[in-house]
C-alpha cells in the first residue's frame, strides 16, 4: 500500500467540476506542424486542473474554495489553461494519446507493444515509484479507440495519489476532475500477466482501455 500523506480529493483537490460554459480555443502544435484544436466545453480542463491540484498541493498550500468553474479571464481560469498546455507534454506527448487510442494497437497478446505492456511493464513503476515518494501522480486515461486525431480530446487526465496492492490486483486511488470532493474513485487492474487483454475496471463506470504516467513539470508562474 501506498498513499501520499495528508491528500484526499474533498480536501487537497479542486472543489468545482470540470464544465465550463466557455472554453478556450487551445490549439496544440503536433509533431507534423499541424494544430489540433481542443475546445470544446465537453472536454473541459481536466490536465490543467490535475496539474494545478499538484501544484497547490507540493506548494503546502489548500485548493481554492471555488465551487464552480472560474470565469473566462479570470486569474484561475487562465492558469488552467496554461497548465492544461503543460500536461500535454508538448510537443511529443501528444503522440502518446494517438499510440495508445490507436485501434491498430492489441490489448494484450505476444507482441512487444500492447496496452498490457504499457500499462504493467512501462507506466506503473513510474507511478508507483512517484507515489512511494510522496507525490500524487498524474496520468491520462485512453477512454476512446479512434485512428481520428481529434479524438484525444475524448480522453481524460487524472490524478493517482494512492494504491493498494492485493496479489497482483492493483487498485489506484484517483482524483477525478469529473467528479469534485470524492475520495471513493478508483482504478483497478490485474498487473500478473500481459499475455491477454488486461481489463481496467474505473469506479464511474467509464470505459478505461489503458492509462499512462504524464511527466509533471512544476508551473512557471505563481499560483493565483
Amino acid at each position: 500500500m501506498g498513499n501520499v500523506p495528508g491528500f484526499l480529493p474533498s480536501t487537497s483537490g479542486l472543489h468545482f467540476p470540470n464544465y465550463f460554459p466557455v472554453e478556450p480555443a487551445v490549439q496544440v502544435p503536433l509533431p507534423d506542424g499541424r494544430l489540433l484544436g481542443l475546445g470544446d466545453a465537453a472536454n473541459g480542463l481536466c490536465g490543467g486542473m490535475a496539474f494545478t491540484t499538484r501544484d497547490y498541493f507540493e506548494a503546502g498550500r489548500p485548493p481554492p474554495d471555488d465551487t464552480s468553474a472560474p470565469a473566462e479571464g479570470s486569474p484561475l481560469f487562465e492558469f488552467l489553461v496554461s497548465r492544461l498546455m503543460s500536461s500535454f507534454n508538448l510537443p511529443l506527448g501528444i503522440m502518446r494519446y494517438v499510440e495508445l487510442m490507436t485501434p491498430l494497437l492489441p490489448d494484450g497478446g505476444p507482441l512487444p507493444v500492447t496496452r498490457a505492456r504499457v500499462m504493467i511493464q512501462r507506466e506503473w513503476p513510474t507511478v508507483q515509484q512517484e507515489l512511494d515518494s510522496g507525490h500524487p501522480s498524474p496520468l491520462g486515461l485512453i477512454k476512446v479507440k479512434s485512428l481520428d486525431v481529434k479524438d484525444i480530446g475524448k480522453n481524460h487526465q487524472v490524478l493517482a495519489y494512492g494504491y493498494t496492492l492485493d496479489g497482483s490486483r492493483l487498485s489506484l486511488s484517483i482524483y477525478d476532475p469529473n467528479f469534485p470532493n470524492r475520495d471513493d474513485i478508483t482504478l483497478a487492474l490485474d498487473i500478473g500477466s500481459t499475455a491477454a487483454t488486461v481489463p481496467v475496471t474505473y469506479s464511474t463506470g467509464e470505459d478505461v482501455f489503458c492509462f499512462f504516467h504524464t511527466p509533471y513539470n512544476p508551473p512557471a508562474a505563481a499560483l493565483p
